[in-house]
């Protein structure tokens, strides 16, 4: 887990005009607010208090930048869907999510998190949608993978791989598990390799 465990915090915005410049290499992290983001990110950087996790889902209202070393910064974006944030703030988030997302130029790759027993609400496909005519590769972890059996994981990614097929980039499916570490080193090869060239 090299990759991720020197990351540390290098700025917090909350505005278009507050993002660092448009240079370098950027991965952004997205999920729903009960997905599990935080957690896997501290997992990705074996360490427990990078990414600040609650019990109280979507806490995370900024976009926070942590520095990979040599220009490569890990962006976590807001979770989105937590129903007790106000609708202004939901249509400032909205906004600005698919602004970065469609017109950063820095970002290289999106890593989304979806609960694997609830995968591609109608938030995550949104999401997606926005992002995929980027032709950026993509990551999806499929969280909380140990709270299902061996076959319904499998179904799982099995089912998401099938619903993105059409999709005309690289995207992985992995099933992981911050509990129980599964899929934690195919997750970060996969994700160290957003930050690659593209050929």
């Amino acid at each position: 887990m090299a990759f991720f465990q020197h990351a540390q915090f290098f700025v917090t915005v909350d505005d278009w005009g507050g993002l660092p410049p448009d240079t370098g290499l950027e991965v952004a992290f997205a999920g729903r607010s009960n997905a599990g983001k935080s957690s896997a990110i501290n997992t990705l950087a074996n360490r427990s208090r990078l990414a600040f996790t609650s019990k109280t889902p979507g806490r995370t209202q900024h976009i926070n930048f942590f520095h990979l070393g040599d220009q490569r910064f890990l962006v976590d974006l807001p979770g989105y869907g937590y129903a007790q944030v106000p609708q202004s703030v939901k249509r400032h988030w909205q906004q600005l999510l698919s602004d970065y997302l469609v017109h950063r130029n820095s970002l290289k790759g999106l890593v989304v998190l979806m609960d694997i027993r609830h995968p591609l609400t109608d938030l995550d496909r949104q999401l997606i949608a926005w992002y995929l005519p980027s032709g950026k590769p993509m990551v999806v972890l499929l969280t909380k993978s140990d709270k299902l059996g061996r076959g319904a994981r499998l179904e799982a990614v099995r089912g998401v791989r099938d619903a993105l097929a059409g999709a005309k980039q690289s995207i992985e499916i992995i099933a992981f598990s911050s509990m129980t570490r599964e899929g934690l080193e195919t997750a970060e090869a996969a994700i160290a390799r957003l930050y690659e060239p593209s050929p």
